[in-house]
């Protein structure tokens, strides 16, 4: 075998070994994903966690190799009783570290506007939930961390502009 050939034509079997090593020890993110969900007036929805003190976008963090449109059907499912597909991305942030955290990335997908029955159906089905509620942005900007509404407020800009954002930590 000459030293210009492959590695994994020379010998597949370490090529796969070489290949799981770097997936053991490289760094791994996190990884969560909410949806943008509004009513026909336009107001967002919002949760309250009961587990942190501020008011966030519906989704949550996604479990081990789940993609993150999964992610968002799911946690919508498990904790509103919501039953939809998301749409298109909107943006994807990248949070630094912060706290006993880890770098992360979020995904935000556009949840649609819900129709009255729809509305009416929205249940807290979840014990990490205490509240769900439809916001003005003005509320929402009061009632979300400030870098989670600079996401929010970069995924409706990015739903009127018809292109998703790349954010780091909120900002463009």
């Amino acid at each position: 075998m000459s030293p210009e050939e492959p590695l994994y034509e020379r010998d597949p079997e370490a090529w796969r070994a070489h290949l799981a090593e770097g997936n053991a020890t490289q760094p791994r993110k996190r990884v969560g994903a909410d949806a943008l969900i509004r009513d026909p007036a336009g107001r967002l929805l919002l949760v309250d966690p009961k587990y942190k003190p501020d008011w966030d976008l519906p989704g949550g963090m996604s479990e081990a190799n789940e993609p993150p449109t999964e992610t968002v059907r799911r946690e919508l499912k498990e904790e509103l009783g919501l039953d939809i597909h998301p749409g298109r991305l909107l943006c994807i942030d990248w949070v630094p570290p912060h706290g006993p955290w880890d770098d992360s990335l979020m995904f935000i997908f556009d949840g649609g506007v819900l129709d009255e029955h729809q509305i009416a159906n929205l249940s807290l089905n979840d014990e990490e939930l205490g509240a769900f509620e439809f916001c003005n942005d003005n509320e929402a900007a009061n009632r979300l961390r400030p870098y989670v509404w600079r996401r929010a407020h970069a995924a409706l800009h990015s739903l009127q502009a018809g292109k998703a954002s790349y954010l780091q930590n909120g900002h463009r």
